[in-house]
């Protein structure tokens, strides 16, 4: 079903921006209706295409006698406000269409998203796999799953009365379980699927609790897309045999066109971010048209990778980050090189963050390793900064061995600090003299502690007696090396600015 926030969403993509949206951007919409000035019938939609109508005012009016929830209108910005306050009157949410943009091209794309998710009669749309299931479960006689290339459940038939416990496992766990998944690889299933086209009858295991399936390829060219698995104890004979290798190329089709569709959406998605994350005058604007609430955000920056393999995880990554779309999904992402990056409603408190990231470690296989960094909470014109953060926060997580997911910047701004202040050291922007450099010379030359005993003094913040137990020494030995040190170098230790600057060259 076609909500509002989805069509805001691709049609902004091709030059339409949200001026009003009175109603819930969750709203469904089912038909479509195009300004007939030749036809005196009244006409009734969900989407308004208000195509050669004079002005943004007679537009709202026949949206209005339209009934329509959304309507679509060109024209140069900005709308008059009393025509978006008759809209909102209304209840009709209003997408401006630059005058550069065709009604062709835009009225192709509307009614391509509403009848791609119209209901049947059956409460169902055309193209829904779980509709496909239960019809091809009807011609076969037994229990269907649909999966995809990785053995994950896209749709299943309705009755469960006679499923194995194989069967009911998976369509529960949304996934083939582990130890399935091993006996079919073991049986060579999957190397069949890999380069066969013809159903394979794979015997019962009683152990894993498996009755038998029947199993197909689903194929787009020599592209695996996923495999259908009928539930049955013996092989299909041939008339069913023939009815499943015609349901897999029906189910090809169908996720081609879903891969179109979705692909649209995570293209409109990604540049939209990719806008934000690189600093834009009109974050705001941006924000509404991803469907975002105002508000504070944080950027994830998370890299996924199987072994040394990373590109392929990533995309992997992008795909379950963008599964979904609209009020389906807290976050807005995009793919950047090998890192995703995520933009996620988030104030101060960083726990969605870390149940977004904890969520994705779920829904990817678990051979998958996850690292990420997580920036600190922005407004919409800080969220380059913010990106900033989060791939600093990233860099120290992969130069941590062990440890958790992600490291956040609240709870690391100090170590990330260092980390620039490291940075700038190695390009050479820290000086070559001064009392540290003076003194790292000296120790390497006659073999002294000077360092280490600034170091400890400076840590315990001028206490004679913290610094020698952190050195292991007496008190008096700590006052002697001190003394010593001015002899070497102008040290300065009385005045602030002086001891801060070391303390910064002795971090780097």
């Amino acid at each position: 079903m076609l909500r509002l926030d989805r069509l805001v969403n691709v049609l902004g993509g091709y030059g339409a921006r949200l001026c009003c949206a009175p109603a819930s951007r969750d709203v469904e919409l089912r038909s479509v209706v195009v300004h007939d000035p030749t036809d005196t019938r009244p006409a009734t939609g969900d989407v308004f295409l208000s195509v050669g109508v004079d002005s943004a005012a007679e537009a709202v009016r026949l949206a209005r006698a339209a009934r329509a929830v959304a309507m679509l209108v060109r024209a140069s910005p900005p709308l008059d406000e009393g025509v978006l306050a008759e809209a909102v009157e209304a209840g009709i949410a209003v997408l401006l269409v630059e005058p550069e943009v065709s009604w062709s091209q835009l009225s192709g794309v509307v009614y391509g998203l509403v009848l791609e998710g119209r209901e049947t009669d059956a409460g169902r749309g055309p193209t829904d796999l779980f509709a496909f299931a239960d019809t091809l479960a009807a011609e076969l006689g037994s229990a269907v799953t649909i999966e995809d290339q990785m053995s994950r459940v896209l749709a299943y038939s309705g009755s469960q009365q006679t499923a194995d416990p194989a069967r009911l496992e998976t369509i529960l766990g949304r996934r083939v379980p582990e130890a399935v998944r091993r006996l079919f690889e073991d049986k060579g299933v999957f190397a069949h699927l890999a380069t066969s086209d013809e159903p394979l009858f794979v015997g019962p295991s009683p152990e894993q609790g498996i009755r038998g399936r029947m199993v197909v390829a689903v194929r787009a060219g020599r592209e695996l897309l996923g495999s259908i698995w009928v539930e049955c104890e013996r092989p299909l004979a041939d008339r069913r045999r023939t009815v499943l290798a015609d349901g897999a190329r029906a189910v090809a089709l169908h996720l081609l066109r879903s891969r179109v569709s979705a692909d649209l959406e995570r293209q409109v998605e990604s540049d939209l971010v990719i806008r934000l994350l690189e600093g834009t005058a009109d974050a705001h604007a941006v924000i509404t048209r991803l469907g975002l609430p105002r508000g504070r955000f944080r950027v994830i920056a998370l890299q996924a990778h199987i072994a040394e393999e990373r590109h392929a995880a990533a995309l992997l990554a992008f795909e379950r980050a963008t599964t979904g779309f609209g009020w389906s999904r807290p976050g807005r992402s995009t793919l950047f090189g090998n890192t995703l990056y995520t933009l996620l409603p988030c104030g101060n408190d960083v726990t969605p963050a870390l149940d977004w990231l904890a969520a994705m470690v779920r829904v990817l296989p678990r051979q998958v390793t996850v690292l990420a960094g997580v920036g600190g909470a922005a407004d919409p014109a800080q969220l380059p900064s913010c990106r900033q953060e989060a791939d600093e926060s990233l860099a120290l997580r992969a130069a941590r061995p062990g440890g958790g997911v992600a490291v956040v910047y609240d709870e690391s701004w100090d170590e990330i600090l260092l980390q620039r202040l490291r940075a700038a050291a190695s390009a050479g922007r820290v000086p070559s003299r001064g009392p540290v450099a003076d003194l790292t010379r000296h120790d390497a030359e006659h073999g002294t502690r000077h360092i280490a005993t600034l170091r400890a003094w400076l840590e315990a913040q001028g206490d004679l007696a913290a610094a020698a137990e952190r050195l292991g020494v007496h008190p008096n030995t700590v006052r002697y090396r001190l003394r010593r040190m001015a002899e070497i170098t102008d040290l300065r230790l009385d005045v602030p600015e002086k001891r801060l600057a070391m303390i910064i060259a002795l971090a780097v």
